[in-house]
Formats: structure tokens, sequence, C-alpha cells
């Protein structure tokens, strides 16, 4: 290989390096930026001096209150979660190499959300009963629907299909719940379903930050042997990734994230299925968008949870306005793969 192509090479890499750098940083400050408006924006709209004041515990009368108790959890949440969401999807999308294979779209979030409905408008019950039951409901639904689409060999498209059915029963399933369930309980849970800050509270959130603070490393440390995956499965063992074990690590990683915050906000739609393009489509190739997705889905919850507070007259869940960006999105790529011969 001559002096020249290395250093073109090497300029590439620098270049896409570079890239990755900007786009991530950029996305931060864009994080940080909403956070910061979660915690002013309201009925009353308070100045960021006085804000972090009360967040470093000084008590100024009707901003402490406000803050520390209404707007911090909302916006912990919507960060925690949307970062979830964000890794997962993009975990999905590129193991599976489909688009539509993302927890959304084949089930694992419906299973999450049938456990978790069914422990609020039936067992009446809340907090670690609710996040436990989601957490173990999507690793067996997930579980399952991999037994169920292998066959005598698996079969990406198979799986996807076979989610997608998994995903209809379950929605059966959740109306049907809803159905025998106290009318009291009822309205609570339909505001779940659709994917709601609303009513976060801090001691709800510990689950899913420790989650993600566990699962976050071991997606980003298996970004490499993740993007090998998206070759197919015999370059990637010939290039010395352990694919079994790289694929469970990876899945149950992602599983557990995402069950936590359906749990924890309900399942927001359209958000794990729209971060990975859209930082795949920032970043470019080259580098992990682990992190990048991640901080899109940040970006996302909060950007839509803001819409959806100020942006009408009446005020709408954050999956309502996720669910509008998302649902054009996914008519144009079911388009654009049939076009191609995808599907």
């Amino acid at each position: 290989m001559s002096t020249q192509t290395i250093s073109f090479i090497r300029t590439g890499r620098q270049q896409r390096r570079r890239r990755w750098m900007l786009v991530t940083v950029s996305l931060a400050v864009l994080a940080l930026a909403l956070c910061c408006a979660m915690l002013m924006l309201g009925n009353t709209i308070y100045p960021l001096p006085e804000v972090l004041r009360a967040l470093t515990g000084e008590k100024i009368q009707g901003v402490s209150f406000a803050v520390s108790t209404i707007r911090l959890p909302r916006m912990l949440a919507g960060l925690l979660a949307g970062f979830a969401f964000g890794i997962a999807g993009y975990v999905f999308q590129t193991m599976l190499r489909n688009p539509l294979a993302n927890p959304n779209v084949i089930g694992i979030t419906s299973g999450s959300s049938a456990a978790a409905v069914f422990c609020i408008a039936i067992l009446q019950t809340s907090g670690a009963v609710v996040s436990v039951a989601a957490v173990v409901a999507g690793l067996v639904t997930t579980l399952f629907i991999y037994m169920l689409s292998r066959g005598k060999s698996f079969s990406i498209g198979r799986l996807i299909l076979t989610g997608i059915g998994i995903q209809a029963m379950l929605d059966a399933v959740i109306s049907y719940l809803l159905l025998i369930s106290s009318e009291k309980d009822i309205p609570s849970a339909l505001r779940w379903l659709t994917g709601s800050l609303n009513g976060s509270q801090l001691d709800e959130l510990p689950p899913l930050l420790i989650l993600v603070l566990i699962g976050t490393p071991i997606v980003l440390v298996l970004g490499r042997h993740l993007d090998m995956l998206e070759l197919g499965e015999q370059a990637a063992s010939s290039l010395g990734v352990s694919t079994d074990r790289t694929r469970i690590a990876l899945i149950v990683s992602a599983v557990c994230m995402v069950a936590m915050a359906t749990a924890t906000t309900g399942p927001i739609a359209f958000v794990s299925f729209l971060a990975g393009p859209i930082a795949r489509r920032l970043v470019g190739v080259g580098f992990s968008n682990v992190l990048p997705a991640g901080l899109v889905g940040v970006n996302l919850v909060l950007a839509a949870d803001l819409i959806g507070q100020f942006a009408f007259t009446y005020r709408f869940p954050v999956g309502v306005i996720t669910g509008l960006i998302g649902a054009p999105y996914l008519v144009f790529l079911l388009i654009r793969m049939n076009q191609r011969g995808e599907l």
C-alpha cells in the first residue's frame, strides 16, 4: 500500500472522527438547552438563575416546589427514557440490519406494556412491582419471538413478521385488560399507554437510571462488534466476533433499558424507531452511533414534550407528538423499502 493511499485513508478517518465529535457535542448541547427549558417553562416562567438556586437547595417561594417536585422529575424521566429508547432502537436496527426491527414494531414494548397495564389496572400496584414486571415481560417476549422465528435457520424477516404478530396479540390483551378493569383505573392506564411524562416522580427514576448506567457501557464496549454484526453472521465470525455471546449481551442490555423506560413513562411512540436513522444520517459511517442515537432520543422526547405542552391550546402527552412525527416516516420507509424490493 502506497504512502499516498495510507495518507488518504488516515485523512478520511480524521474527518469522520471530527464529524462524529461535532455532531455528538452539538446533540449534547441541544439536550442541555432542552433540559434547561423544561425546568424554566411552565404556567410560570422562572429565570435560569432562580432555577439553579432552587436546584442547589435554596428555598425560594413558588420556585422550589415547582422546579424540584414537578419539573425536575419530568425532565429527568424524559432524559433517561429518551436515551434508553434511542440506544435500544439503534441496537436492534443495526444488529438485525433492518430499520423496521425496533422494539416498538417487533412487540417488545407491547410485552412490557401488557405487564405494566396488568399491574396498574388489575392489581392496582405501582412503583417497583410495575418496573420488575415490565422488565421480565420484555425479556420473556423477546425470547418468545426469537424462538418462534428460528425455524430451521434464523431469519430477520421472519423475526420481524413474528414480532408484528405478537405485538397485535399483546395489543388485544391490553384492550381486554382495560375492558375488565375498574373505571377509576382506566384514565391513568390510558394516559400511561399514550406515553407521558405527566406525574413523574423522583423515587420512580432510580431503577431506570441504574439500568441505563449498566446497559450503556455494555453497548458502547460492544459497539464495534455491533457494527460487524451488521455485515452479517459469517462476516462477523470471520472477523473474530463471538456472535452468539455478543448478540445475547446486546439484546439483554437493550431490552432491560427499553422495558424499564416503558415502565417509567409508557411506550413513547417512534422514539426508538427514529433515533437510529437520524443519528446515522447526521454522523455518517465509520464510528459507532450508539451515543449519538441515545442523544437523539433525548432530544426527540424533550422537544416533543415541550411542543405538546406549549404549542397548542390543549396540552398533549409526549407520545402523541412523537407519533405525529414518526408515523409519516414509517409510511415513507415502507414505500421506499417496497420500491427497492426489500418487502
